[in-house]
């Protein structure tokens, strides 16, 4: 799923590969971060109040959050879906 690809003093970027149903697992953002899609996604995501959301994702498309952000992100899709997410340290 998850495959490091630099981790410095100033950025921690990964790419997720997930393949139908796979998840991340419940976990809490320590970092301020960005996403960017390379396929078109449908995730679903479950909130700390077990408050669930569907969100469909177009490849190239990217968003923002702030750190602190506590969720689990499942492919809700029948397809492999893949995004890099870059944590900000600084």
């Amino acid at each position: 799923m998850p495959t490091q690809q630099a981790d410095d003093e100033r950025v921690r970027i990964t790419r997720w590969d997930f393949a139908p149903d796979a998840a991340t697992g419940f976990h809490v953002h320590e970092y301020p971060y960005a996403v960017t899609y390379l396929t078109d996604a449908t995730m679903k995501l479950i909130d700390k109040d077990g408050q669930e959301s569907i969100i469909e994702m177009k490849a190239g498309g990217s968003y923002s959050r702030p750190k602190g952000v506590a969720h689990d992100v499942i492919n809700a899709g029948t397809a492999a879906m893949a995004f890099v997410e870059v944590e900000i340290k600084l």
